[in-house]
């Protein structure tokens, strides 16, 4: 069994910058892949960003691509997002996940889910 547990989320002004954090306690050897969806009140959880814990591959959906950076630090167990010139639409519930698949596409590719943090962007 993979807890996770997300932090970091709150209130930021459009264009500034917020860094999630998700610990993973009780790690399993079949996990492979560390990632991060989001959901917005009234839409469906989306894909934002994927990494293996080795650190050899990461994937972002389009709508982040060149502003999130996902990472990891395999000797603290966790993976961060580091959000960049972030937008008023990158408001949302950020959700960690743990999956033994790669690549990442849908939320049921997931194993494990953390209990999700707000992220809130203002205008």
């Amino acid at each position: 069994q993979v807890q996770l547990v997300e932090s970091g989320g709150g209130l930021v002004q459009a264009g500034g910058s917020l860094r999630l954090s998700c610990a993973a306690s009780g790690r399993s050897f079949s996990i492979i892949t560390m990632d991060w969806f989001r959901q917005a009140p009234g839409k469906e959880r989306e894909f934002v960003a994927a990494i293996k814990w080795s650190g050899s591959s990461t994937d972002y959906a389009n709508s982040v691509k060149g502003r999130f950076t996902i990472s990891t630090d395999n000797a603290k167990n966790t993976v961060y997002l580091q959000m960049s010139s972030v937008k008023p639409e990158d408001t949302a519930v950020y959700y960690c996940a743990a999956s033994r698949r790669w690549p990442i596409i849908q939320p049921s590719d997931n194993a494990y889910w953390g209990q999700g943090t707000q992220v809130t962007v203002s205008a």
